[in-house]
């Protein structure tokens, strides 16, 4: 028998239902089984949630675990927890392991080891070619039946347009979408940074616009063709968000994410050559962060997504153009999102919940995203006037690859429940 648990006076944000206001939650047999005003306990343990928000449990759909293979760097538990302390209740982890998740043994372990620890429930992608080399179809319906939410080779394009063509019309079969990584490595090859007046100031190479917005033009055409369901990864330019705009508005099965750290840095931040700061897609200008906060402000862009890519301190510990490309993001992720959309009033607190669980869930298939009674009670607590800083020493991830710290942020996630089971209180796992 679970705990029963009633989260008293919080303010319920709700974006699936459309409900926004100061509500109760009680919680029985990790169930939500009434929301409603004045809830008696009955014996429940109580959260008192006043001045806080209560929303459904985060969803992120761009996470790199890195078990199997890279355990120094992530494992599914490190990377669970970091998903959890973040406000994370679901995640969704990228195929680029080793060995890669392009059949049934890996995705199965992956889902397995998640399971085994309680805490973030995982939904692995799968690879859309054989070894994310892009040369021969993965076996999608294997895939699918493994339990794989969607398929990306989330690190390289799919660069042969036939295959990519095929790869759409048979994962539609499946209802599956395609997630791309837009990068035309012909042009993007031996860069480092963004291409512009930074990197030509750094005298490194530099990765044009023209790299991401090529592929993102090819494959809303092949989607437009096929019917397919394509999501862009990490859009970074403002090219980009207005090539995926005027497809939405042809009615093309297009969705979009965008990572916080695309939305608070720029190539400026590069001047410091902190490793850190080095991922793929590159940071890109002022314009273009203006540019993709517009594109969420205007639904564009559907989800922000963390694209949490875990390295060690060695392996950044090298010269800029010889690292490895990524940041951590999950324990960041709500923080980044408060100071940059919230606070300047480019989201509401209602569509940015939006972009980080009923559109996600959507996105995934997946039955969870909301707070209705006789749901799964995946719960995210949050308190917008907590201050906080983050520190090297508190971060859970097994790497601690990030520019964000020492930054002071407001606004922090304080509990979380998966399946009705209290993960995180206080902001202690």
């Amino acid at each position: 028998m679970k705990e029963n648990i009633l989260i008293k006076n919080g303010r319920l944000i709700d974006p699936a239902n459309e409900r926004d206001g100061v509500f109760d939650v009680l919680i029985e047999n990790g169930l939500i089984a009434k929301i409603g005003r004045g809830l008696k306990n009955n014996g429940a343990t109580v959260i008192d949630a006043k001045n806080k928000i209560v929303a459904p449990g985060l969803i992120d759909v761009h996470v790199h675990l890195r078990q199997p293979g890279r355990e120094d760097e992530e494992t599914i538990l490190s990377g669970c927890r970091a998903a959890i302390k973040g406000g994370f209740t679901a995640i969704a982890c990228m195929p680029n392991t080793t060995p890669t998740c392009d059949g049934q043994a890996t995705a199965k372990f992956i889902i397995d080891e998640a399971k085994r620890h309680k805490l973030a429930k995982v939904f692995p992608v799968g690879a859309i070619t054989k070894k994310r080399e892009g040369k021969e179809l993965s076996e999608m319906a294997e895939l699918k039946s493994s339990g794989c939410v969607a398929l990306s080779d989330d690190g390289d394009s799919v660069p042969d347009a036939s295959l990519m063509r095929r790869a759409l019309e048979y994962a539609s079969v499946f209802a599956l979408p395609i997630f791309e990584h837009c990068e035309d490595k012909t042009l993007s090859e031996g860069g480092c940074v963004n291409e512009g007046f930074v990197s030509t100031l750094l005298g490194l190479k530099g990765i044009p616009n023209k790299s991401e917005s090529i592929i993102i033009q090819r494959d809303i055409a092949l989607a437009e063709l096929t019917g397919g369901h394509i999501h862009i990864s990490h859009v970074s330019t403002a090219e980009g968000a207005e090539a995926i705009r005027q497809a939405k508005q042809k009615g093309v099965r297009l969705s979009a994410e965008v990572t916080p750290h695309h939305l608070a840095l720029t190539d400026a931040c590069c001047k410091t050559f902190d490793t850190n700061t080095k991922v793929n897609p590159p940071l890109r200008t002022a314009e273009d962060v203006a540019a993709l906060k517009k594109a969420l402000q205007d639904g564009t862009i559907d989800i922000i997504a963390s694209d949490h890519a875990p390295h060690l301190d060695s392996e950044k510990d090298l010269e800029y153009d010889q690292a490895p490309f990524g940041m951590i993001g999950l324990e960041t992720t709500v923080a980044v999102a408060i100071s940059e959309l919230i606070e300047p009033k480019i989201l509401s607190w209602p569509e940015l919940i939006a972009k980080l669980t009923i559109n996600p869930a959507r996105l995934l298939g997946l039955d969870l995203g909301t707070l209705a009674e006789q749901k799964k009670a995946d719960i995210t607590i949050i308190d917008p006037e907590q201050k906080w800083t983050y520190n090297k020493e508190d971060i859970v991830s097994r790497s601690k690859n990030t520019p964000f710290i020492g930054w002071q942020f407001k606004g922090r996630v304080t509990e979380c429940l998966v399946d009705g089971r209290i993960v995180l209180a206080g902001t202690c796992l």
